[in-house]
């Protein structure tokens, strides 16, 4: 990045910050946790997952802003968020625009769409789902769209290979639409709730445009080994969902809603961090909690946080 370039970060993310005290939000000051460039973390960016400031009911637009003033990267919106910002009468266009301008980029998003399931009707309708979600993530400049076992997390699901045929039909939407759907691992689900599983059917998919999207958290929860991850190609991970969980709860009942900052629980990050960057992992580590204790804090509090300690947490792993 050139000096350029960061004078001109630096502005539009104060531009941001004033923004969000326009909107009667907390600020936080430009390149808040620090002014790294992606170099000094071994080419590894960051990213905000909207749902770590949900509690705050922020409009799409003050989370683009938040995201900008914190010193992120890009951004991981909730499609339903950007449905609700263009029934209200906003502009589409204008969004991008203002995503554009506050120098960060939609790396991924979240949305649920039933692409899974056995009923075909209802799979059909899943499928039509997806891509009208792709559509709205693509208007605003958006990348890729996490594709979770929504509809399939009761009880086991399909065989592999039947899921991985249908995860194939949803990245050819996603090849005509041009936004890619990110195998999403659940770890509380009954279906894809191991890396073994996520890795089998992105390679059986036998699509182009597979990818995966792993988390810490949900990777603990179903039962893997952190040294899994050596299996899945790097490049095949764009972004990875960065947490810690405590001890306690134990496993048996630890729910979303535990998941803290990264450094701030018990998991093996040095080790999880290290090896992905050892095998090339040169992504975006999308911060995604659901911390009902953060939700009461202010927004850039939070972000400004989470930022810090995934930084943190990277360089210690890569020192």
């Amino acid at each position: 990045m050139t000096d350029a370039s960061m004078n001109r970060r630096s502005i539009l993310s104060i531009a941001a910050a004033t923004t969000l005290v326009g909107s009667g939000l907390p600020t936080a000051p430009a390149k808040a946790a620090d002014n790294a460039t992606s170099d000094e973390f071994g080419g590894i960016r960051f990213c905000l997952n909207t749902s770590t400031v949900r509690g705050q009911e922020l409009t799409i637009t003050e989370q683009v802003d938040l995201a900008a003033a914190s010193g992120y990267d890009a951004i991981e919106p909730w499609v339903r968020d950007l449905v609700a910002y263009k029934e209200a009468g906003g502009s589409l266009p204008d969004l991008r625009k203002r995503i554009e301008d506050s120098g960060i980029t939609v790396e991924s998003a979240i949305g649920f769409a039933q692409w899974i399931v056995d009923d075909d009707d209802q799979r059909r309708k899943g499928l039509e789902q997806a891509r009208s979600d792709m559509e709205l993530l693509k208007s605003i400049g958006g990348k890729r769209i996490a594709a979770p076992p929504v509809g399939a997390t009761k009880e086991a699901g399909p065989a592999l290979p039947v899921i991985a045929k249908r995860y194939a039909d949803l990245l050819n939407v996603g090849a005509e639409v041009g936004v890619t759907p990110e195998l999403e691992l659940w770890g509380f689900s009954k279906t894809l709730n191991r890396l073994g599983e996520l890795a089998y059917v992105a390679t059986e998919a036998g699509h182009p445009d597979a990818c995966v999207l792993p988390d810490v958290y949900h990777i603990y929860k179903g039962g893997s080994d952190f040294a899994g991850l050596a299996m899945i190609e790097a490049s095949r991970m764009p972004a990875f969902h960065m947490n810690d969980y405590p001890a306690n709860p134990p496993w048996e009942t630890i729910g979303d809603a535990d998941r803290v900052y990264p450094g701030d629980g018990i998991a093996p990050l040095d080790d999880i961090i290290s090896l992905l960057h050892r095998n090339g992992f040169r992504g975006y580590f999308s911060l995604e909690l659901f911390n009902r204790d953060y939700w009461k804090q202010p927004a850039s509090e939070v972000a400004t946080t989470g930022l810090r300690k995934m930084k943190a947490a990277v360089r210690k792993a890569l020192a």
